[in-house]
């Protein structure tokens, strides 16, 4: 069996409301019929087979109807499609008709049916009033099929631009990062430390490869971010082991919390290079998370020289804190803030605040 074309694809759907259109169309068609005769004191149910016939042809009529109007769908407009629909109903009405008069010599049988003028003039106003009404309704639906499908096609638009800008923003990260990291590799070479340098290099492989393998559409948890830091921060390590101490205070339920992955890492790379690069005393670099309602509240604060030039004015810093903002109003659309700055003489603060979501 051969796989289905685009197009056959794409008339299964319109196509299959047609019918189930048909069904409820002609139903109510019928249920309205019986409910006027008998009003009109005609009773309804000794005609029953000659109008399941009739509604039924009727069926078979829209169908072909609505199998046309599907292929001229996209050579006319609304009005030109509202006029089509008259013709079509016109056409068929005369048929309509001669269908409910046959039906009608049949249910009189063996006695004479002599043609009604007048009759024959309801009839087939009746005819043109159902064919036409039914036709607009499948117009109808044709253009809601055709809005659907354009909001379909612009939201892929749209979250492909998204994942595109989300990228750009995500690898970003890595040139900035590695920049940092081979200073830090370079001044232990400088330093003579050619052991603890060649451990460096091992845990920045590994960090990338793991860090590369991340996509930049899907989420990871708090817990998983966190570990991801832990082992940036065991590179650094190589470098300021007598000078940095790493506290986190996040609690277990917290850790659940979703987070855009890679999104803490320019912020714990901030804090060591202009926490430890801007001070040759102990630095203490800190993170924690708290649930608020349904917020999620991140920071990360760091030691830094009392005195110094305050970190968001130094240009190298400003590409990772900038990444992190953009990242934030790209995936959360302005639900989410970053803020940053000393909080005293000698503490710096980076915090996020964005929507509560656990895995």
């Amino acid at each position: 069996m051969t796989a289905p074309t685009d197009l056959q694809e794409a008339a299964c759907g319109p196509m299959q409301a047609a019918l189930r259109l048909n069904l409820l169309y002609w139903l109510c068609m019928y249920a309205m019929d019986g409910i006027l005769g008998y009003f009109v004191g005609i009773d309804p149910f000794p005609s029953t087979p000659t109008k399941i016939v009739l509604f039924g042809m009727s069926a078979l009529i829209t169908y072909l109807m609505a199998a046309l109007l599907f292929r001229l769908r996209d050579r006319f407009s609304f009005l030109q499609k509202a006029l089509l629909c008259f013709l079509m109903a016109a056409i068929a009405a005369p048929l309509f008709a001669s269908v409910d008069f046959i039906q009608q010599g049949i249910f009189q049988y063996p006695g004479p049916v002599y043609p009604n003028p007048a009759s024959a003039g309801y009839t087939l106003i009746e005819g043109v009033s159902m064919l036409f009404g039914w036709s607009c309704l499948f117009v109808a639906v044709l253009d809601n099929f055709e809005v659907q499908e354009r909001e379909r096609l612009l939201a892929e638009v749209r979250k492909e631009a998204l994942m595109a800008q989300m990228q750009a923003l995500r690898y970003q990260i890595n040139p900035h990062f590695l920049f940092n990291t081979l200073n830090s590799i370079a001044g232990l070479i400088e330093e003579g430390a050619a052991v603890r340098a060649e451990r460096m290099v091992h845990s920045l492989s590994s960090f990338m490869r793991t860090t590369l393998t991340l996509d930049p559409m899907n989420d990871v948890t708090l817990a998983e971010e966190i570990a991801l830091q832990q082992e940036y921060l065991n590179i650094e390590h190589e470098r300021f082991s007598d000078r940095m101490c790493f506290s986190c205070d996040v609690s277990d339920s917290d850790r659940s919390a979703l987070v855009p992955s890679l999104i803490l890492q320019p912020l714990v790379e901030n804090a060591i290079k202009h926490g430890l690069g801007s001070t040759s005393g102990p630095v203490e670099i800190s993170l924690s998370a708290r649930r608020e309602m349904d917020r999620l509240h991140i920071t990360v604060e760091n030691d830094m020289a009392q005195g110094g030039t305050p970190v968001k004015r130094m240009p190298s810093a400003g590409v990772g804190l900038n990444n992190v903002s953009q990242r934030l109003n790209v995936r959360f659309t302005g639900d989410a803030r970053f803020t940053h700055g000393p909080v005293s003489p000698g503490r710096y603060r980076a915090a996020i605040d964005l929507p509560w979501r656990s895995a």
